[in-house]
């Protein structure tokens, strides 16, 4: 067992602590890993506001790259020395998923064994299984992904959770790709991914709506060719005339992805999309919301698709050493999305602007 220095949530909307951790050696199956750099995610204060459950205290962070420094009983995919990118989907290649070639959808994913604690051998609840605002982490090996060593740590982590989590959206669940127009409602973090995805796929028009002059601006620079501000203009009216104005007949878009999760904007992209066209929902919606109250007859009517995607549908082991190459070949620009490097002590602060949207991400270096 070694010690390390941490950021946990102790109890509900109390200002996150910097504490001494214990870290267990590995045990089968596991591996620590030295974290190099973990981003702020929009989840990591869900769960300090006791939004996803209350088994606190919390090991916040979960968007990290680092150095996998031991490894258990057992483990072969990873070894010490690795740079690796860090997922909450370590798969069980047992499951009725995994067994039909599906290992995306596994429906057993998993975690370490071992507990992390506080000194006085509290249990912590590592964030999404894995807990890394901290030096050094416990995970399942299965959670550690190997990538080019030489991407830089800050950019690479974000693959952990929101970039990898839009980029999915529109690549994987919404099957984007050249001849296929795009409408994305929300440009934050996970937002701005699956515009950059999009781009990456080759999808024309790339449609960004949002109430954020700035988030806009930003999605322009990720490849958004059209922006929509829906504080001032109808939504859907607008992205229906730009559609139209691509390929003639059409009434929407060919896959709208909504990043926001509430149920007034889930309502627009799916008005917004065209005959058997997509709507995919990546946007993170609370307990208590509904889905909105729809006309059976326009969801027969309309055709097409009504899809959630979950990690943007991702393998990991496939797509982030697929991602960090074309970040490598200059094709991604996965430093776009950091928006300053904090340290630990900083992180209560990052929340903060995250509230009043001033960052696409605050990561965590260490």
């Amino acid at each position: 067992m070694q010690q390390v220095k941490g950021v946990i949530a102790r109890s509900k909307g109390a200002p996150v602590e910097v504490v001494t951790i214990n870290v267990p050696d590995p045990g089968p199956g596991e591996a620590v890993v030295k974290i190099q750099a973990c981003g702020v995610c929009h989840t990591d204060l869900h769960y300090r506001e006791g939004g996803i459950n209350d088994e606190f205290p919390f090991l916040l962070g979960h968007e990290a790259a680092g150095i996998v420094e031991a490894v258990g009983e057992g483990v072969t995919g990873v070894a010490p020395g690795d740079f690796v990118i860090l997922n909450w989907r370590a798969v069980c290649g047992q499951c009725r998923a995994c067994k039909r070639g599906e290992a995306q959808y596994c429906f057993n994913t998993h975690n370490a064994t071992q507990q992390m604690t506080l000194e006085d051998g509290t249990e912590l609840t590592p964030a999404l299984g894995i807990g890394a605002f901290a030096e050094k982490t416990l995970v399942a090996a299965g959670q550690c992904t190997k990538v080019d060593p030489d991407a830089r740590p800050a950019a690479a982590g974000l693959l952990g959770c929101g970039v990898m989590a839009g980029i999915g959206a529109a690549i994987n669940t919404g099957a984007v790709t050249r001849g296929r127009s795009v409408a994305v409602i929300g440009c934050g973090g996970v937002g701005a991914a699956a515009i950059a995805g999009s781009a990456l796929a080759g999808a024309s028009p790339i449609i960004a709506v949002d109430i954020d002059a700035k988030k806009l601006e930003k999605a322009k620079s990720l490849g958004a060719t059209h922006t929509v501000d829906s504080s001032a203009t109808d939504p859907v009216a607008a992205i229906k005339e730009i559609a139209a104005g691509f390929y003639e007949g059409a009434e929407g878009a060919d896959v709208v992805i909504e990043a926001v999760g509430r149920p007034e904007t889930w309502k627009q992209a799916f008005y917004a999309r065209d005959l058997a066209g997509t709507v995919v929902l990546v946007g993170v919606p609370t307990p208590e919301m509904k889905v909105p109250d729809l006309p059976l007859i326009d969801v027969f009517g309309r055709g097409g698709a009504l899809k959630s995607s979950w990690y943007g549908d991702c393998l990991p082991t496939r797509d982030f050493p697929m991602l960090i190459d074309l970040y490598r070949q200059g094709r991604l620009d996965l430093d776009a999305f950091v928006t300053e490097e904090i340290a630990l002590d900083e992180i209560e602060a990052a929340f903060e602007k995250m509230h009043h949207g001033d960052v696409l991400r605050s990561v965590v270096i260490l």
